[in-house]
Parts: structure tokens; sequence; C-alpha cells
């Protein structure tokens, strides 16, 4: 991997503080960091990661990551408030690379990068997929929207924290991906979440069902790791990919399948589960609680 000076992190949370530790620790770069929240820039400073602010990150990095909880806020760190003058549309140089690693609306990425491109800052779209133990662990899924390029010059960089990186396309194609895979995965959740709650008023033992399922047809990824580790024994810990994010996630899926003329009726009637799970009071909770609405808690 070429040696860059320094790089850029805005956004150290659930799973950008396990990300940024990785670049920190495995790119050879120096490694700057801004977040709202003190403490995880606290832990990563035992990893030379610095606390800077936008600004500083703006003026000093050659490549900017950013792992932020939702579109918005990645357009308020962009665009800034006001005039402008605090976001990084207005605070970068020509020739800077912007690298999203959070999850927006697929046009919302477009319209981003058409502004900064207008500036000269490149921009590419890569929303990590898999759970916070391989964040932790350093073997996210990343899909990739990006030119090719720009692609070349940070899947080194991505393949510190990331097992797979696929480049799947332009700006924006990174975010369909992203908002599919989760689409298909909380449907299938949704799925295991009925098959405990029928299998255990039917007399049988949830690690069990699950255990058989798992050698049948029924096997998978949320099967293994949402099914048996969380939906099974109810574990539903808070500092965790909460609901209220799968729900966002599953809104820009449908306003998604809407924009391309698809009525996508799974994912709708999972929201309405979201609705239901929130209302309940398990919205900060791990996504999967959506478990909880069918045992009636």
């Amino acid at each position: 991997m070429a040696t860059l000076n320094t790089l850029g992190f805005i956004g150290v949370g659930v799973m950008g503080e396990p990300i940024c530790r990785h670049l920190a620790t495995k790119s050879g770069a120096r490694v700057l960091a801004h977040d709202r929240d003190d403490a995880p820039l606290r832990r990563l400073a035992q990893h030379k990661v610095i606390a800077a602010s936008l600004r500083e990150i703006a003026e000093q990095a050659d490549i900017i990551f950013m792992s932020l909880p939702s579109g918005e806020i990645v357009q308020n760190v962009i665009r800034g408030d006001g005039d402008g003058a605090n976001g990084l549309l207005a605070l970068c140089r020509a020739g800077q690379l912007i690298v999203d690693l959070s999850t927006s609306p697929v046009e919302l990425s477009r319209r981003l990068a058409a502004d900064l491109a207008g500036a000269g800052i490149l921009f590419a779209d890569t929303p990590v997929m898999r759970t916070r133990a391989a964040a932790e662990a350093g073997t996210l899924a990343v899909p990739v929207g990006a030119d090719d390029a720009v692609f070349a010059r940070i899947e080194p960089l991505l393949r510190t924290f990331a097992a797979d990186v696929i480049h799947v396309g332009g700006i924006g194609a990174g975010q369909v991906v992203k908002i599919l895979n989760n689409m298909v995965l909380y449907e299938t959740v949704l799925a295991l979440a009925e098959a405990r709650a029928i299998g255990t008023r039917a007399g049988v033992d949830p690690d069990r069902l699950f255990a058989a399922m798992s050698v049948g047809s029924a096997d998978s990824f949320a099967l293994r790791n949402h099914g048996m580790k969380a939906i099974a024994p109810q574990n539903f810990p808070e500092k965790a990919f909460p609901v209220v994010y799968a729900k966002k996630d599953l809104q820009y899926a449908v306003g998604l399948a809407d924009q391309v003329g698809v009525d996508a009726t799974g994912a709708k009637n999972l929201i309405a589960c979201f609705d239901k799970a929130i209302a309940a009071g398990h919205g900060d909770k791990y996504a999967p609680a959506i478990s909880l609405v069918f045992e009636g808690k």
C-alpha cells in the first residue's frame, strides 16, 4: 500500500470506531478523527488517532472517511448549515477524496457527489455491510460506488477493515447494494421473529427450532447470527445496530423502490413492524428486537 500522509475520519460511533482503529493501525497514515462524543476519541488515542475539528481534517487530510448515522447528517457535514461555510464542500480543496461509509439515499449520494465534483473534490459511496463484530474483526463487506480510478485508490484502505470489497458500479451503486442487502436481511429477520413466536407457542424450544432450521433450506446468515444469537435467547442489547437505524435503511429501500416503480410490499410490512417495536419502547435496542412485537412485549 502506498503511504499516505494523513487520513481524516468523521464519525467514530458503533461502526466508525473499530473501522478508524483498523485504518490507524494498518494504513501507515496519520489519522485525524472527529466526533461529538469524546469517549471513542479517547479510546482511539491509544492507537495514535488524533482528535481534530472538521476544519483541521479538511485542511490536512488527503482522504476523508465518514461513518455517520443517516443521509441527513451526511448532507449536513458536506454542505454545512447556514451559509455552508462550515461544511466539507466549502472547507476542502480540489483533489481531495471523500469516502462515505454511511448508508444514505441513492439520489442524495449522487447529488452530493455532483456538488463536490463541481469543486474538484472526488467522492465514493462505500456503505459497510455485516455486523459490529465484523467491524471489530476487520471482516466487513463493502460495496463500492466510484469510478475505476477512485476505486483503485481506496481499495487498499478499505481492505484494512473489510474482508470483501466489491466494485459494484458508479456513484450511488454502493448505496443501492447496501440498502437492498439490509432490506433482504431484515425481511428474513422478520420471518425468524415470526417463526420463533409460532414455534414456541406450538411447544418447540427456540434454540432447537433454529438449530434444526440451520441444517435445512431455511439456513442463512440471518438465522445463524440474528436468529440464534439474538432472537432465540431474546437478547437485544443497546449500543448495537438499533431498530431506528434499521427502519431508516428500509425507508431508503422503499423510497428507491418507489422511484423505479416497484411496489415493495414486504419492505413496507417490515417498516410497519419496526413502527410497532418503536411504539413499544424498543427503538434503541438491537434491530432483531422486532421479535418482541410477536412475543407481546
